[in-house]
């Protein structure tokens, strides 16, 4: 795997672990019985741990990254070659 097909790849993983974190935690206005400051909506999070959920992404991109990195170098998955 060259550097630009990993970097792709590793994107992909990325935002795909990043959609499935998100929501993970979250607790909205109208669940905590909160009321919503000027106006906005009522399943906006109160507190989203935006950082915290980038960290946790990451660090399980990178692990499964890494399955698939030793998938691609030890070719128990090959690509088609054109």
């Amino acid at each position: 795997m060259d550097l630009l097909f990993s970097a792709s790849v590793f994107l992909v993983i990325w935002w795909t672990v990043l959609f499935a974190v998100l929501p993970l935690g979250v607790k909205s206005h109208h669940e905590a019985g909160i009321e919503v400051p000027g106006g906005g909506d009522p399943a906006s999070p109160i507190n989203p741990n935006l950082k915290r959920k980038f960290f946790t992404t990451t660090w399980v991109s990178v692990l499964i990254f890494a399955v698939v990195w030793v998938c691609f170098t030890f070719h128990l998955i090959k690509l088609p070659t054109y």
